[in-house]
């Protein structure tokens, strides 16, 4: 096999594996809307997983010498308008998302609701070491 059939067929390979993914989310994604909180959690890890893996791709992909010498300034362009767009609302996805939570975990803090297995209220000299350090912090 040449060189270039070898390089075509990863190609083709690739957008193969890519499109069985999408396929396999789009048929998943209607069963999620009444799942429970474990299948969402493996639903997201994967979804996670799998856009990592991806990212990893895309960035070995756009380091390679055959890519950087011959793909079109527009190819380019889209890519990085369209990874814009994605940075965008993943941002403003983990912002929101932190932010509820947040407030979520506050207030079952303050009503004493959160499972004593996975943590304890510090005592006041841990919560005292932990202030100065926040302040040496500081200066």
């Amino acid at each position: 096999m040449s060189f270039s059939e070898s390089f075509l067929g990863n190609l083709d390979e690739w957008v193969k594996m890519q499109k069985r993914m999408l396929e396999t989310i789009r048929k998943v994604e209607e069963e999620l809307k009444n799942s429970d909180r474990l299948d969402l959690i493996v639903a997201t890890r994967t979804a996670f997983q799998h856009m990592m893996k991806t990212i990893k791709a895309f960035d070995q992909w756009l380091q390679d010498p055959i890519i950087i010498a011959h793909m079109p300034r527009e190819y380019l362009l889209e890519v990085q308008e369209k990874v814009w767009k994605i940075l965008e609302e993943l941002l403003e996805l983990d912002i929101t998302h932190t932010s509820k939570f947040r407030s979520h975990m506050e207030k079952l803090l303050r009503e004493g609701k959160v499972n004593p297995l996975l943590w304890t209220k510090p005592s006041e000299s841990e919560e005292e070491i932990a202030r100065r350090r926040r302040i040496g912090t500081i200066i």
